[in-house]
């Protein structure tokens, strides 16, 4: 199954902004019924066969965000504009996405990366962009579509709040 990421609206049925109960009902539907992981998680994560987790994150009863973690085979594929964001090494998916958008390391963990802009942030535990085989810094682990304001630092939301005024 494909994934296809729409910042800032969200992927598949999960709505950025929706309700956790709309949230846990959408993030329901993505299990495979043939094979319910014992992990799952109601309301906060699910396993697909295929290896990949989806997790929600809600903050005052409203979906803010979405993870979704690599999976360990090619029968799910997290997508954002035409790109496997798991299949393609780390450091030729940032230089692609500074194609379309400003990526920029984040400033507390260089092995990750943050576009603002879109609301994606991709993670992995550390930088081994020149080893294939060591899968977990040569691609990211995670990507992360959130909510607008949810990188701001408290600066920035006060003046987000004053400009909503």
């Amino acid at each position: 199954m494909d994934f296809d990421l729409a910042p800032p609206i969200g992927v598949g049925p999960l709505r950025i902004g929706m309700t956790r109960q709309s949230a846990n009902t959408a993030l329901d539907s993505l299990r495979d019924l043939s094979a319910v992981s014992e992990s799952d998680r109601p309301g906060q994560h699910i396993f697909r066969p295929s290896g990949l987790m989806i997790s929600i994150h809600c903050t005052r009863d409203l979906l803010e965000a979405v993870e979704l973690w690599r999976p360990s085979s090619q029968t799910d594929r997290v997508i954002f504009r035409g790109l496997d964001v798991f299949a393609i090494p780390a450091r030729e998916l940032v230089q692609r996405m500074g194609e379309y958008t400003s990526i920029e390391a984040d400033p507390e963990d260089p092995a990750s990366f943050i576009a603002p802009d879109l609301l994606l942030s991709f993670w992995r535990p550390f930088v081994a962009d020149d080893q294939p085989e060591e899968e977990q810094g040569h691609f990211f682990n995670s990507v992360l579509l959130a909510r607008p304001g949810y990188y701001d630092t408290p600066a920035q939301a006060a003046e987000r709040l004053q400009q909503s005024s």
